[in-house]
């Protein structure tokens, strides 16, 4: 949405008194989706409450975009953005409220006050570099960055309006053939490939953003779209007019092949080497009034601290660690309290109580450095980009042994963690081509089998089923790899088993026009048919616990409105469905007795009692964190670990948050975390991954001195 401007006097409808509890005051400005109003809150502080047109808020696709723009705006909410302070997309006029930043809109600044100089340019970059870094970190990709869309504050630049991001491992939720962003400001990609849109193309649009920054114009420049998306896509970029030492820098962020750009984290550098250090030059705006004025659609909020500069020192160590890793694998293991000094793998605890344990697993340069773990009973077995598996101790985090891989590349699904099965350690290669069962002592392979043909892999008890696409399932044997049976199932069904083998593998295959889905219950031994039961409603399925299926509801936008449970005791196959209070974007569930706890993509949790008559939601927490994993839960306390990879503990009766770690991320490029493992709960001990590479361990029994 372009910046809302106020064109005059609007309609009585136009202007409710209140969103929410926010009473609205000012009007800053109008646009195509809504109309953004100045607003505080009981505190104080000073919000631009978005409220979308009456004529816009009964039309179901344009409410599902609203929603999508509320969960990434909440998803990257931070010092580079406008913080989401409260928003209800399920209103009879849906509305967001967001912190109001003070400056104006690049837009503004260079249409009144011309180019921007070659210092201010190269601060105004590097800080839209870093923003790009920050949200492409939460998993979020812009895809609509452009001069209006970025605020001039005095403590840096904030990117707005997430109204047509995505996130970036989600498909496209638009009609075919519909231009979505702005054509001066689109990648080619965007109109050759739109489902193939990724974080490249918001560097594509970053480098057409500074080029008007530092020209007034465009590097594709027509009053036609049709002709500047000819231009986008064939033409070279005109860079006349940018700063002689900043054009091959700039030529790099326009090139056609997303993979010849840099990344954010590069440009940042690029730009920072030859930037000074003082703030931007906002007194250079002059505004045409004192009143507020109109910015996009996404407001601005007040100055955040800068984060403080290394010394010299620590650049230099920070130098130094970077050779040591890509030499190899590194291998680490410190106290998780910063003020006990660091201690061997082999020394024992001289405490009584357990103190953690910190363990750094990375190999190769794969930007995803997260490691993912299982079991964590007979032995802590983890993968992680450059590391086929390995084993820690679980007590103190010692490396049992550990095998490298000749992929670098970081594992992409959580069910791919090594998982003991027939006595062995099933693994599956980087990209699932192949699956290899290792000795759990030694780590040496005892079979392997190419799985290439197969969409997923599913343990259950002594067996591993491998399901393709067209719905051939195979099921071979976990000790000796050998075939036991092979059957054919419905096509694009999403299956479920139990690890220890306890119950069926049961399958959900939705029919095409979403409206209802088949659960079917498979015979592991022999890959008979159990049962079968069509439920109502899109359903994927979560969990097998106590007897009953555990299955997600998706509304026709693809967020998760409630819980269905399937009781299978004594052959009824009851069917209890349990709403959420509002529905998840990217939902993510577990199972701890009959409670089913969630997380969200805008950083919600919550639990759902499914027992008895009276199931209902139980609590809901708005977590802050924009990024959270699946949960993780035992009779204390629900986990989750955020994209920073701090680890939360939340109370599991109360739903509030009982302690939390420090950030794990790194301090270079390899920040984006695409996989956020769930934290592994066994004895009283919890552990956790995080994208610095870093396996470790903490007491479960008192968070609040995480």
């Amino acid at each position: 949405m372009p910046p809302l401007r106020s064109t005059g006097q609007f309609p009585e409808a136009e202007q409710p008194e209140y969103a929410g509890q926010y009473r609205l005051e000012a009007c800053l400005g109008t646009g195509g989706m809504g109309v953004v109003h100045l607003a505080a809150s009981a505190s104080g502080l000073r919000l631009a409450v978005k409220v979308i047109h009456a004529a816009h808020a009964s039309d179901p696709e344009f409410r599902a975009r609203f929603r999508q723009e509320v969960a990434a705006a909440r998803r990257v909410s931070g010092a580079f953005t406008a913080p989401v302070v409260d928003a209800d997309p399920d209103a009879e006029r849906p509305w967001m409220a967001t912190l109001f930043i003070e400056g104006p809109t690049l837009a503004e600044r260079v249409k009144r006050n011309g180019p921007l100089g070659s210092q201010e340019l190269r601060k105004a970059g590097a800080g839209l570099a870093e923003a790009l870094r920050d949200i492409h970190r939460a998993g979020v990709v812009h895809r609509d960055l452009k001069p209006s869309n970025v605020l001039l504050a005095p403590d840096g630049p904030k990117v707005i309006d997430f109204g047509i991001s995505r996130p970036s491992d989600s498909d496209l939720r638009t009609e075919t053939g519909k231009l979505i962003g702005t054509p001066p400001f689109m990648a080619p990609e965007q109109f050759q490939r739109p489902r193939e849109v990724g974080p490249a193309a918001d560097v594509f649009a970053l480098g057409s953003v500074l080029v008007h920054a530092a020209t007034g114009r465009g590097p594709f420049d027509s009053d036609s779209p049709y002709i500047v998306a000819y231009q986008v896509v064939h033409n070279e970029p005109d860079l006349a007019g940018v700063p002689t030492d900043l054009v091959p820098l700039f030529l790099r962020c326009l090139a056609k092949d997303p993979d010849e750009r840099p990344t954010p984290y590069e440009l940042m550098v690029a730009l920072r080497e030859s930037s000074p250090s003082s703030a931007y030059d906002t007194q250079a705006y002059i505004p045409a009034e004192r009143t507020p004025d109109p910015r996009g659609d996404l407001p601005r909020p007040p100055g955040t601290i800068p984060r403080p500069k290394l010394s010299r020192t620590a650049r230099w160590a920070g130098a130094a660690l970077a050779l040591l890793v890509t030499a190899g694998i590194t291998i680490a293991v410190t106290a998780t309290d910063g003020d006990r000094a660091s201690r061997s793998p082999g020394v024992p605890h001289a405490q009584k109580e357990f103190d953690g344990w910190s363990v750094r697993l990375r190999g190769g340069t794969a930007e995803n450095r997260t490691p993912v773990c299982a079991d964590a009973v007979s032995g802590l077995y983890c993968t992680a980009p450059g590391i086929k598996a390995a084993r820690l101790d679980p007590a103190d985090g010692k490396i049992l042994w550990s095998k490298t891989s000749g992929d670098s590349g970081a594992q992409t699904d959580e069910g791919l963690a090594p998982v003991v099965a027939g006595g062995l350690l099933q693994v599956v290669a980087p990209g699932g081509s192949r699956l290899e069962a290792l000795d759990p002592a030694t780590g040496a392979v005892r079979w392997g089998l190419d799985i290439s043909a197969y969409a997923s892999v599913r343990r259950t008890g002594d067996m591993v089923l491998l399901v393709a696409g067209n719905g051939r399932v195979r099921a071979v044997d976990a000790a000796t790899g050998k075939e036991r049976w092979t059957r054919q199932r419905g096509r694009l069904a999403q299956w479920l088993t139990s690890p220890g083998g306890s119950g069926p593998a049961v399958a959900a295959t939705t029919s095409a026009d979403g409206t209802s889905t088949l659960v079917s219950a498979v015979d592991p031994a022999n890959g008979d048919l159990l049962w079968e039961k069509r439920v109502k409603g899109s359903l994927s399925p979560v969990r097998l616990a106590g007897g009953s299926v555990y299955l997600l509801s998706a509304d026709r936008d693809g967020f998760t409105d409630a819980v269905v449970r399937i009781d299978t005791t004594g052959g009824k196959r009851t069917v209890r469905r349990i709403p959420l209070s509002a529905p998840l974007d990217q939902a993510q569930a577990t199972v701890a007795g009959e409670t089913v706890y969630l997380s969200g993509s805008g950083g919600s949790l919550l639990a759902l009692d499914t027992s008895g008559a009276k199931a209902a939601q139980l609590w809901r927490l708005e977590t802050s964190v924009t990024h959270l994993s699946r949960p993780t839960a035992d009779a204390r306390a629900v986990y989750v670990t955020a994209g920073d990879g701090r680890l939360l503990a939340v109370d599991a009766v109360r739903g509030v948050l009982t302690g939390q770690t420090k950030p794990r991320m790194d301090d270079g490029r390899y920040t984006y975390a695409s996989l956020l493992p769930a934290p592994l709960a066994v004895g009283g001990k919890v552990y956790g991954t995080a994208p610095d590479g870093s396996v470790f361990a903490l007491n479960g029994k008192d968070p609040g001195n995480w």
